[in-house]
């Protein structure tokens, strides 16, 4: 089975929460370098990863992770 592209919102939300791709991947128990291929969608996550960085953003794994490209957050924000 081939497997799908997974979007995600991870480095707005690093950046947004001013912490480094080391911080990060210090709190969630990865290499840095994971989390540019995270970053850089050239890597999906486990499911258990996926658990761990959203507990990191205290954000639902949806909000961080999607099949589908995501719209930006201030769209999602304001969208009625």
């Amino acid at each position: 089975m081939e497997s799908r592209k997974i979007y995600n919102r991870i480095a707005v939300l690093r950046k947004d929460k001013s912490l480094t791709r080391n911080e990060l991947a210090d709190k969630i128990g990865v290499n840095f370098q994971t989390i540019g291929y995270l970053e850089r969608e050239e890597y999906n996550p486990s499911l258990d990863l996926a658990f761990r960085i959203s507990e990191v953003f205290e954000l639902p794994i949806s909000l961080i992770f999607s099949i589908k490209p995501l719209m930006p957050l201030s769209q999602l924000l304001t969208k009625k």
